[in-house]
């Protein structure tokens, strides 16, 4: 044991307050040494007596800064105020008693994880914005659950999660699809470049076949064509379904939503890349390894040949790879816009990546040049995008240009001449990061379309005159036909689509970025099934949190170095939401979490809430029964207010998750018919809303601006060979829990922000450290309040999650 420390001598009263106001006045550090002479029992009741974690306890030497002390305080308060909820604590089996005892001890282990510094730590608390606050949360909840519960297990208990957790061979899930002898083609090559048109000729020659595509947008434009060639199909996406009378030959699907026990003759698998995605990839690999078809035809990227190829050798498919080149010369512009938007030209699209941006550039495109622009972003409906783009490709109206986010990446057909990049930079959930070679790239190719919008509307009613063809021409599937009477690989008459960017500081990237060579991918995503779920679950005992099942899964399962397991994004969020609600089984749960819900939003989480409880209860869940769903959105007079238009995206999104949530439970969501007649009415009022009315808000837009470029700078410094010496003590293996260990471990823990590029896309939001400093100041007051609090007592307004304003970007 290492020897005490000397004990300072006594001073008389006058003394000590003298020696105190000579060291505040020098500004030196005050160094209190612990004495030893009070008893173990009396340390321990003054530590329960206090509110917040006493980080001046460690013995470690750093010590945190004093907001890092706050943001943990503060936040720990907002979740032990959720804890202590008589409902809660009976859920998890604990008394009041039980649970102070083990909230103590949490407390310690959160201690020893902020002396940990690590980079994971930094990131959560040093962002100041509210997303990075709701992974702390989701965090700091997790770290509870693994101690609370993780404890409780045998050492034979936990042998048999890990033997239910081998994911090392996901192929051997489908026994029924090893048994036939498959043909893998790939369609490989860049944007606009005709792979998809090949390999959808293929299945229309077929007898029978399926379409999987990564938006209901082109799903349902598959679906719509094979049926005008009188093929009969089945459309089939998370919200909607069309079966045609008799036996199914047919399928146009999204990815997720694939059959996988129907014998067929060619699969068509679309944006095959996306089997790396860090959220969606599960359902690229899934698709893969569960489809029973004879041919299979992958289109993509060429990065992906690599590694489709040693998926097909463990399966032992045939590969045959087809290249193609783009149909259309794809160059950057000598130089940059400089800022100057009355530089625009016809057919222009400006990229940007924030809804403030989108409608701040909007506004200001029709004020300098008095002509219409359309918009496209994530969180508009897929038929409201489509409108947008069928105004801009009409060339005899006002609508000359188009601001889009990156949702315009894929699934529409736009004749866009010239793309112009906002910034190469995004905000990430989190913080502002540059974007990757492949967004650029994804993003860049939709400029020079082979067709210009007047060609496509003019063939598109060519074709529907002769063949009854109702396909509509904004739909963006990749599959232009080649010119036959021109040479090979490219189109008799060339257009050439142009790339640049709005400000001179992002120019540099973008060049680069364009010439450099996207990595190759070499992992694919994976997501255990529901049976593997379903097993595991069965290893907790009854309320043990789902969420930390779910997370318990994902932190020890054992998984082959060529696939990565997907990030858990809104699961976890939606796990908690509904923890509280009884005679949920494992199976619910695992479809609940699935829904599309935007779960940031209050009003979603309630209404998600309230959807669950009808599941549970067996209560009727009729839409007009359903008080938490603002029907009286409908009702509100048309207004310029970006709110308003929020209102209405909110009520779309609701809806949506309704109609999902319909095809899982029939018998609880009876009023389908009308849900969808409901959607119908939100569509065509946001379609309206956005052409009568410009949205901005220069304030938010101004944050944004000034944020990227700090991060642009900080970026800079650091390519510039920067490097940061900070001090990261080390901790003994003894130190921590395991459980905890395991939460603190788990690498794809902030994954969960990244934003997928779908239908239920998020849009990126700004970073709202703005709203933040009140809330603090409101922790401030509260921490005052809470000194005098005695054991078990908490103060009634301590829930500051209830009366946190939320985010309406």
């Amino acid at each position: 044991m290492p020897p005490l420390p000397p004990r300072r001598p006594s001073l008389c009263l006058f003394c000590a307050s003298a020696a105190r106001r000579r060291l505040q006045a020098r500004k030196l550090p005050v160094v209190q040494v612990a004495h030893r002479s009070a008893p173990p029992a009396a340390s321990k009741r003054a530590r329960h007596d206090e509110p917040h974690l006493a980080f001046n306890k460690s013995p470690l030497s750093y010590q945190p800064p004093r907001r890092t002390y706050d943001i943990i305080s503060w936040r720990l308060s907002v979740l032990l105020a959720e804890f202590v909820e008589p409902e809660f604590l009976e859920s998890l089996q604990f008394t009041r008693k039980a649970f102070d005892k083990e909230w103590r001890t949490f407390e310690s282990s959160v201690d020893l994880w902020v002396k940990q510094r690590s980079p994971e730590f930094r990131t959560l608390t040093e962002t100041g914005s509210r997303s990075g606050y709701r992974l702390l949360d989701s965090k700091l909840r997790q770290m509870f659950y693994a101690q609370a519960c993780g404890g409780r297990f045998t050492d034979a208990e936990l042998n048999h999660q890990k033997e239910v957790a081998d994911l090392r061979y996901p192929a051997e899930w489908y026994p029924a699809t090893r048994e036939i002898p498959r043909t893998v083609h790939l369609h490989v090559g860049p944007t606009n470049s005709g792979k998809t048109y090949h390999a959808l000729k293929r299945l229309e020659e077929a007898e029978s076949g399926i379409y999987l595509g990564p938006l209901r947008l082109l799903a349902h434009e598959v679906y719509t064509r094979l049926n005008a060639k009188g093929k009969p199909c089945a459309l089939v996406t998370g919200e909607e379904q069309r079966v045609p009378e008799g036996p199914t030959r047919m399928w146009s699907c999204t990815v997720e939503m694939a059959p996988l026990n129907a014998p067929l003759d060619v699969a068509v698998i679309d944006e095959i890349q996306m089997i790396n995605h860090p959220e969606r990839g599960w359902a690229w690999t899934q698709a893969f390894f569960g489809l029973q078809a004879k041919e299979l035809h992958l289109c993509g990227e060429e990065r992906t040949v690599p590694l489709m190829r040693e998926l097909c050798a463990l399966v032992g498919d045939k590969v045959e790879v087809h290249e193609y080149e783009r149909l259309t010369p794809l160059k950057v512009a000598a130089r940059s816009l400089d800022g100057k938007l009355d530089r625009l030209e016809k057919g222009d699209c400006i990229v940007s990546f924030s809804v403030i941006g989108i409608h701040a550039l909007r506004r200001e495109i029709e004020k300098k040049s008095g002509k219409k622009c359309a918009i496209v972003y994530g969180s508009l409906p897929p038929e409201t995008r489509a409108q947008q783009a069928r105004l801009f490709n009409d060339p005899d109206n006002e609508y000359d240009y188009l601001v889009a986010s990156d949702a315009v990446g894929m699934g529409l057909n736009l004749s866009i001449k010239r793309v112009i990049f906002e910034s190469t930079w995004k905000n990430n959930g989190q913080s502002f990061v540059p974007l990757q070679i492949p967004e650029i790239k994804q993003i860049a190719g939709r400029a020079g379309r082979y067709k210009s919008a007047h060609q496509a509307i003019n063939q598109d009613l060519a074709d529907k005159a002769a063949s009854d063809k109702s396909g509509d021409p904004t739909i963006g599937l990749d599959d232009v036909k080649p010119d036959s009477n021109s040479v090979p690989g490219k189109p008799s008459t060339q257009t050439v689509g142009y790339v640049t960017t709005l400000d001179r500081t992002d120019f540099d990237m973008l060049k680069k970025g364009m010439v450099q060579e996207a990595e190759v991918i070499r992992t694919a995503g994976l997501f255990p099934p529901a049976g593997v779920v379903e097993r595991f679950s069965s290893y907790f005992p009854p309320g043990t949190p789902f969420s930390y099942i779910m997370s318990r899964l994902h932190e020890i399962c054992n998984i082959h170095p060529r696939f990565h397991l997907c990030a858990l994004k809104d699961q976890l969020t939606i796990a908690d939401t509904i923890h509280l609600i009884k005679n949920l089984t494992i199976a619910d749960r695992i479809t609940i979490c699935s829904a599309p819900a935007n779960m940031k939003d209050k009003m979603q989480k309630k209404f998600l809430f309230t959807l669950a409880s009808c599941i549970a209860n067996n209560a009727s869940g009729d839409l007009l029964d359903l008080e938490k769903l603002p029907l009286e959105y409908l009702d509100q007079k048309p207004s310029p207010d970006r709110e308003y238009l929020y209102q209405l995206e909110l009520l779309h999104k609701m809806l949506v998750a309704y109609l999902w949530l319909s095809y899982r439970f029939p018998n609880v969501f009876t009023t389908r018919t009308l849900a969808n007649h409901v959607k119908k009415l939100v569509e065509d009022r946001i379609e309206s809303t956005l052409s009568e009315f410009s949205f901005t808000r220069q304030t938010s837009a101004a944050i944004i601006m000034k944020k990227r470029e700090a991060a642009m700078h900080k970026y800079k410094k650091h390519e510039a060979g920067r490097k940061g010496n900070t001090f990261r003590p080390t901790l003994r293996d003894d130190q921590l829990p395991q459980p905890v260990k395991d939460v603190l471990e788990d690498p794809t823990f902030l994954a969960q922000s990244e934003p997928a590029m779908d239908d239920a896309t998020p849009e990126l939001e700004v970073l709202e450290s703005e709203d933040v400093e009140p809330l603090e100041k409101q922790h401030q007051q509260l921490s005052g309040k809470a000194q005098g609090l005695g054991k078990g007592e908490l103060p009634p307004n301590l829930d500051l999650a209830r009366n946190q304003p939320e985010s309406r970007l």
